[in-house]
């Protein structure tokens, strides 16, 4: 059986980290074998490009150098990690896909639907099979963020990344058939419960197909 692709969404802060490596313990104790990763990086080649995008001093960057500079770690990412880890039957667990791209360069960056035409060539029809998408208002995550370890885009204004949180609900909308809202307002217990619950529907829904 192919992997699994899961991909994880919404604002820094709201806990994705957390409910990864959660959910990575709990398929691995039902015998599935997982493999963590992120993004922008993932590869060696990746995270170079990671270094570049997130780097606080280039404040200067270009918009659409912003979101190709995605794209392509995001085409190494899927070519010499994701893609080959589901081809062998590994769950691929990702922090961050294209929804992010779309989310913070298309609607936040206003480059609209260019920015889903160059991550279709950046991932070869590599889609997640769902995507979780913890949902909280940055300006509740205000305080849980330090200064100085900020990142350039973590630094943008308030209504930036409130402008970043209605795609992902605008998101949400259109692909309700693999993006999961999670309230992630709620204790940790709580919201990996809810996760927890949709992957074992996943994984019955995934095994029934191949009967």
């Amino acid at each position: 059986m192919k992997g699994l692709f899961i991909t994880f969404e919404g604002p820094d802060g709201s806990g994705k980290t957390t409910q990864i490596k959660i959910l990575k313990k709990y398929i691995e104790e039902k015998g599935y074998e997982a493999v963590l990763t992120r993004e922008p990086g993932g590869t060696k080649i990746s995270e170079k490009i990671r270094e570049i995008i997130l780097d606080k001093t280039h404040r200067e960057m270009d918009y659409v150098t912003e979101a190709l500079l995605y794209a392509a770690s995001r085409a190494q990412h899927v070519a010499e990690l994701i893609q080959p880890n589901l081809d062998q039957g590994i769950t691929v667990i990702c922090d961050r896909f294209v929804d992010s791209s779309i989310a913070y360069q298309g609607y936040g960056r206003h480059l609209g639907d260019s920015v889903k035409i160059i991550n279709d060539i950046a991932i070869r029809g590599c889609v997640p099979d769902a995507t979780f998408l913890l949902k909280v208002d940055p300006e509740l995550l205000v305080d849980r963020r330090s200064l100085g370890e900020m990142d350039r885009l973590e630094l943008e204004k308030l209504e930036y990344h409130q402008a970043v949180y209605q795609a992902y609900l605008t998101l949400e909308k259109q692909y309700p058939e693999r993006i999961i809202g999670i309230d992630a307002n709620r204790s940790i217990s709580e919201v990996s419960e809810d996760i927890l619950r949709r992957i074992d529907f996943l994984i019955m829904t995934k095994a029934q197909e191949l009967l």
